[in-house]
């Protein structure tokens, strides 16, 4: 946002300093980007041409005599074709820096004859791109003064960076009001006199818009007959060129500088390319519109325009239709001053890559309440720079202003920023912005926000208003509080989870990526999401539509780009949120991987001994109980039952589960399926994990490793061989063999199966090797035979198996 001082203090009554000014813009929130003094022009006077001969030794080359003022004339040799005795224009002289040139003068010889400056031209000073001659001055210029002052060029050029919550700012008037309540001067033209009308606006406005859903909060309108639409007067080219703009005739200057003085952005139609009344209406699919930057834009139903009989010449509040713009024959003029809403103006410019004022004045949020008033002051400026006669103004759709409400205790002003703020100074800051106060005068006040703060909802938000007119330099550094022992437990349980999960991962060899929170929604889909809410309202991109339900698509999405560059043999593994509703609690924490090709723990690639295996079920599911197990989850009670959601293959995947509800994760390799609809290839298997499903310790944390127990006794394995159903499974018989003696059996493990006619059909054969491991006595053959009897029994009744003879 750039502004100038002289225009600002069109709107602050101050005698303060350019650098009090910038000092003070600063330390209310308004941070000062830069300043630019416009000292490059102070050197620059204005200078008589006394004579002008001809060059001896160069066709195209003048020899002048200039008159700088001090009664010593000046030898300049130069090449302009406007050059000539009595003409007045600007002089550089030796030492003096010519912006334009990026050069500093000094005394020259130009074909043999000395110059001791030069004369410049407007695109030598940056004034315009003008180079066809040196300046040409009134011949009543005051010959030795300051060009700059003259022409009004060394008004110094403020820029501020705004926050996107600050769109009151937007507009110089705002920002004089911020400095008025900070103390440094007078707000002045707060209030704008309506224009009165002759007969009602011809042209009427229809809006189409959904009811519950209105894109246009209101539009005013209104006709100014027989103006003379020339160049606009010099003080209103200097302001736009100061900031940037480029003047172009005097009734889109007006818009463009009321667009800037008070933050609201106009538009004029020429009246007599209007063809009939005009609509607001939603446009309709491929409706393509020739806008003012003479670009043409295809346009889609969920962008909107303002259109006549002829089609649309408007992309609403963002920019006017090269058909109804207003040119040098213009004599009738409709100035539309109108309230869009700043979601649907957002997503239209970043889809059709469109930036302009108004769209970033817009999709912040204008001040409703100056909708009429904008209109009125444009319309005073149509008046005074062009003439024309106005018509009533039509306004159509807009709803009158209800001022929010807040309860504010003053005392939260303590408690959130530390300072000592009296309520009477309070309600004098929030007066001064704007703000309506009411109250005991004791501690408690009701405040009502203005149209123009729409950032303002609560009374956190008051809080910050009175922090920085207050000073936030008055607020006193403290030291933190010590909260307790150096060794104290700092990060929470899921932080310390997170961390031990992340490293365990990357030590079996995979690394870590980070991927977009948002995917397509076909890929949601197939991952278990895709709900409604969990829909972009304004997604980056079109592919990027929904919040994940998975870190598992984004994974492997990223392996297939780095598989298309050569890299087709890697593990990537990602510990963040996945979403399963909009809600807090409905966010995870996971830890997921997937390796490719032959990323398996142990190396990839071809060797000389053979080929390392594909990835497959098992190297997921050691993944998976490795980040289990460094997150603290107690793997020696985890439950793997076969079968995974639908993005897994159904045949090689797995479920852990810690009891019958606490699901803990899945493994396996991927549905083709699945890989087909990402677009995905190769030899895949992953896992997801949840970190948050993982149980709180029970014990109370401590950094102390528990004392090593070994026993003194010698350890006894014995081997059995259960026949069962083919469909039990492995892990269902090792828990029933470890719960038939819990503190002698230590240990088992399935090393052998077998299937056979001679087993029956539908049968199995499981051997699994028992670990004995006494604690306080030597173990007898009538114990060995006691632990055998309770196995098979155990094994009998959980899972049917029967002793293999």
């Amino acid at each position: 946002m750039k502004f100038t001082l002289s225009w600002l203090k069109e709107h602050l009554e101050t005698d303060a300093t350019l650098e009090q000014i910038v000092e003070k813009l600063t330390d209310i929130g308004l941070e000062v980007d830069g300043v630019d003094d416009r000292a490059s022009f102070k050197a620059f006077t204005i200078a008589k041409v006394l004579t002008a001969v001809q060059h001896p030794d160069a066709d195209k080359l003048r020899v002048l005599s200039v008159d700088a003022g001090d009664g010593k004339p000046l030898q300049i040799v130069c090449g302009a074709p406007n050059a000539r005795a009595g003409m007045v224009g600007v002089l550089g002289r030796p030492g003096d820096y010519v912006p334009g040139l990026d050069v500093t003068l000094s005394v020259g010889k130009i074909r043999g004859v000395e110059s001791f400056g030069m004369m410049c031209s407007e695109r030598e000073l940056e004034l315009s791109e003008e180079h066809d001659g040196i300046i040409d001055l009134p011949a009543d210029a005051p010959v030795g003064t300051s060009y700059a002052s003259y022409m009004g060029i060394d008004d110094p050029i403020i820029e501020i960076g705004l926050t996107p919550n600050r769109a009151d700012c937007a507009g110089i008037h705002g920002i004089a009001r911020d400095l008025a309540a900070a103390g440094l001067g007078t707000l002045k033209g707060d209030k704008i006199e309506a224009i009165k009308g002759t007969g009602e606006t011809p042209v009427k406005v229809v809006l189409d818009q959904p009811a519950d859903k209105p894109f246009c909060n209101g539009f005013a309108l209104r006709l100014v007959k027989g103006v003379k639409n020339t160049a606009s007067p010099l003080w209103l080219q200097q302001r736009l060129k100061a900031i940037g703009l480029r003047p172009i005739n005097a009734l889109v200057d007006i818009t463009n500088y009321v667009t800037f003085d008070y933050g609201r952005p106009l538009h004029v139609f020429d009246a007599a390319k209007v063809k009939g009344n005009l609509t607001v209406r939603a446009a309709r699919d491929g409706e393509t519109i020739l806008a003012l930057d003479q670009r043409e834009y295809k346009l889609s139903p969920d962008m909107y325009v303002i259109a006549d009989d002829n089609g649309a010449e408007s992309i609403a509040g963002i920019m006017g239709g090269e058909h109804s713009g207003c040119d040098e024959n213009t004599t009738d003029v409709l100035i539309e001053s109108a309230l869009w809403d700043a979601i649907t103006i957002a997503r239209t410019g970043r889809q059709l890559g469109i930036v302009t004022d108004a769209r970033y004045r817009f999709e912040r949020g204008v001040d409703p309440e100056f909708m009429v008033s904008g209109l009125e002051y444009a319309t005073g400026l149509v008046m005074d720079l062009c003439g024309g006669t106005p018509t009533e103004t039509e306004v159509v759709g807009y709803q009158p202003y209800a001022p929010r409400e807040i309860t504010f205790p003053v005392a939260e002003v303590k408690r959130l920023t530390n300072l000592d703020v009296e309520y009477a100074e309070a309600a004098q800051i929030l007066t001064g912005l704007g703000f309506g106060v009411s109250g005991d005068g004791k501690a408690v006040m009701v405040v009502k926000v203005p149209s123009w703060r729409g950032d303002v909802e609560g009374k956190a938000d008051l809080v910050e208003e009175v922090m920085r007119i207050h000073g936030l330099n008055e607020i006193e550094p403290q030291p933190l509080e010590n909260m307790g022992s150096v060794n104290g437990k700092i990060l929470t349980t899921l932080q310390i989870r997170t961390r031990m999960a992340r490293r365990m991962l990357a030590s079996r060899g995979m690394m870590e990526a980070v991927t977009y929170s948002f995917i397509p929604e076909a890929h949601a889909k197939a991952f278990g999401g895709g709900k409604p809410e969990l829909k972009l309202a304004n997604p980056i991109a079109a592919d990027m539509s929904d919040m994940r339900p998975s870190l598992l698509p984004g994974l492997l999405v990223a392996a297939q780009r780095n598989a298309d560059r050569g890299f087709a043999d890697l593990a990537l593994f990602e510990v963040s949120g996945t979403y399963e509703g909009d809600k807090p609690e409905d966010q995870r924490r996971v830890a997921g991987g997937i390796r490719r090709g032959t990323a398996g723990v142990e190396g990839s690639g071809r060797l000389w001994s053979g080929n390392a295996p594909a990835v497959g079920v098992y190297d997921a599911k050691a993944d998976a109980l490795a980040a289990l197990e460094a997150a603290g989850a107690p793997v020696d009670r985890i439950q793997i039952e076969a079968g995974a959601p639908e993005w897994f293959h159904p045949g090689r995947s797995g479920t852990m589960k810690l009891g019958p509800k606490v699901v803990l994760g899945y493994f396996g390799e991927f549905h083709p399926d699945t890989l087909e609809l990402l677009d995905v290839s190769g030899a895949l298997c992953g896992f997801e994990v949840f970190i948050d499903a993982i149980p709180e310790p029970k014990k109370k944390a401590t950094c102390t490793k528990p004392s090593l127990v070994l026993s003194q006794f010698q350890s006894v394995k014995r081997d059995f061989a259960f026949v069962v159903d083919s469909d039990v499974e492995a892990g269902s018989l090792i828990r029933a063999v470890m719960s038939a003696d819990k503190k002698l059996i230590s240990n088992a493990q399935v090393f052998d199966i077998f299937a056979g006619a001679s087993l029956g059909e539908n049968k199995k054969s499981v051997a699994i090797e028992v670990l004995l491991q006494p604690l306080d006595r030597t173990l007898t053959e009538e114990d060995l035979e006691g632990v055998a009897k309770k196995i098979i029994e155990a094994v009998a009744k959980q899972t049917g198996g029967v002793l293999r003879g």
